[in-house]
């Protein structure tokens, strides 16, 4: 696989052949950044961790170079910090047992670059050789300018590829805005209460984020407890742990379907739904 940037890379945690470990994988998840992955993909780590019948591929497209930084990495360089969040999402691999990591190696400038097709020729060339299943993303309403685009290139790369090879369901998860606001008709609700000594380990392992003011290890499972209690008004607790996705399959088999026209409906629908209970009940 000929991947664009010279300083991308493909790591697999069992050193098993490249070309077996992407062929096996079943789910997958595509994130703009290192640490990305664990927080808003654990469902798909779940599916495949400890089984054999399912194996969970990652992918990050951008370098980490921006990341803030503090505490030991204050005076880290950028440089300096890509080594570093590279390393880190490797340790996530094995710990997560993931089949195999891709690390893109782009700038948040290049991925944004409208006129460049490579980032979409990358994860062409990667979901053709590993055709998961279950794809996970970025939701379409985050508010990370990086997340969304990368998102949109996905579903670019998916509906360029033949039918045969595109996965099953793509799904927007949580990172930089949860899905709560959405109605409970359009909520994809992800249980993810087992292993959640996984969890924690996977999100303590970014110690460059963590160290840097941002306590995502805490954020992260508060929110998932959060979304297992606030999830059902009238019910006890299912579960102690709840992570919510945006169903973005119907982009990936529709071409026509406008990508802004699609995340803007699911706004209307939880307009409609706060507007027709004021009226109900005011």
């Amino acid at each position: 696989m000929n991947l664009n940037n010279p300083g991308a890379e493909m790591f697999v945690p069992d050193n098993s052949p490249a070309d077996a470990a992407v062929a096996k994988t079943t789910h997958m998840c595509v994130s703009a950044h290192q640490d990305d992955i664990e927080i808003m993909a654990f469902h798909g780590i779940l599916s495949a961790f400890g089984r054999a019948d399912n194996w969970f591929t990652g992918v990050v497209v951008t370098n980490g170079a921006g990341s803030p930084r503090d505490d030991l990495y204050a005076d880290y360089t950028d440089e300096q910090m890509q080594v570093v969040r590279r390393a880190e999402q490797k340790k996530a691999a094995v710990v997560g047992e993931y089949g195999a990591q891709f690390l893109l190696d782009y700038t948040s400038s290049a991925v944004k670059d409208p006129g460049s097709n490579d980032l979409v020729e990358d994860l062409k060339a990667i979901l053709t050789a590993a055709k998961p299943r279950v794809v996970y993303t970025h939701n379409l309403a985050d508010k990370h300018d990086t997340h969304v685009v990368c998102a949109l290139r996905l579903v670019r790369a998916i509906r360029e590829l033949p039918e045969r090879d595109r996965p099953d369901a793509l799904y927007g998860c949580e990172v930089w805005r949860d899905l709560d606001w959405m109605t409970d008709e359009d909520k994809i609700p992800f249980d993810v209460a087992a292993h959640e000594n996984l969890a924690a380990a996977l999100l303590g392992i970014f110690d460059s984020q963590i160290c840097g003011g941002k306590r995502y290890d805490l954020a992260t499972i508060g929110r998932r407890r959060a979304h297992a209690t606030y999830y059902a008004s009238h019910g006890t607790d299912e579960t102690t742990s709840l992570s919510f996705a945006m169903d973005m399959t119907p982009l990936i088999h529709d071409p026509a379907l406008d990508p802004a026209e699609f995340a803007l409906a699911h706004i209307r629908r939880f307009q409609d739904e706060v507007s027709t209970r004021l009226a109900k009940l005011g």
